[in-house]
C-alpha cells in the first residue's frame, strides 16, 4: 500500500509542506496502525528544469530547503518512507551534503553522514518506544542502508 506524496515548484518555492503534512498527519493520528504504514510513502517530485540544468534534484536549493523544513517538522519521518524505493536514500541526500561522480555515484560527507544517522538513531529510537514499536532491528537496517553497522551495545545505552 505504496502512499504518494506529490510535490510541485510551487510547494518548494514558498516551502509549502502543506500537502506532506496532510498526508503525514493522518497517518500519525493513527498510533495503533502507524506500523502498518512503515516504508510505504513516496514523493513523486514535479520540479521543471531547463534542458542544459545538470543538477540532481538534491542539489536544488529549494528542494533542499524544503525537505529540510520537513524534516524539522517530522524527524521521524524515516520510518515511513519506502526504502527500498530509494526514498530514505533520496530524503539523505536532501539533507547531508554530499558529491554525485558519474562513476561512483552519490558520495556523502562521511562526517556529516554519521552526524545525521546517529541523530536519526536517537529520534527514532525514542518515537518507536513511544508507539510501541520495536526499534533495533528497524535502526540497525536504515544504518547498513546509509553503509554503517551499529552495534548492539549502541542501543543498551538508550
Amino acid at each position: 500500500m505504496t502512499i504518494t506524496i506529490s510535490l510541485k515548484a510551487d510547494n518548494f518555492s514558498s516551502l509549502d509542506v502543506l500537502p506532506a503534512a496532510k498526508t503525514i498527519e493522518n497517518i500519525s493520528q493513527e498510533k495503533s496502525a502507524i506500523a502498518t504504514y512503515e516504508q510505504q510513502l513516496r514523493f513523486e517530485i514535479d520540479y521543471p528544469r531547463p534542458s542544459d540544468d545538470p543538477r540532481e534534484l538534491s542539489e536544488i536549493p529549494e528542494v533542499r530547503m524544503w525537505f529540510i523544513r520537513l524534516d524539522s517538522r517530522y524527524p521521524w519521518l524515516p520510518f515511513l518512507l519506502d526504502w527500498k524505493a530509494g526514498e530514505l536514500s533520496r530524503y539523505t541526500a536532501m539533507l547531508v551534503p554530499h558529491q554525485f561522480h558519474r562513476q561512483e555515484g552519490i558520495q556523502f560527507n562521511p562526517e556529516a553522514l554519521e552526524i545525521f544517522l546517529m541523530q536519526k538513531v536517537f529520534v527514532l529510537h525514542d518515537w518507536l518506544q513511544q508507539m510501541g514499536i520495536p526499534s533495533t532491528a528497524r535502526l540497525k537496517s536504515m544504518g547498513q542502508m546509509l553503509g554503517y553497522d551499529l552495534e548492539d551495545d549502541l542501543f543498551g545505552m538508550l
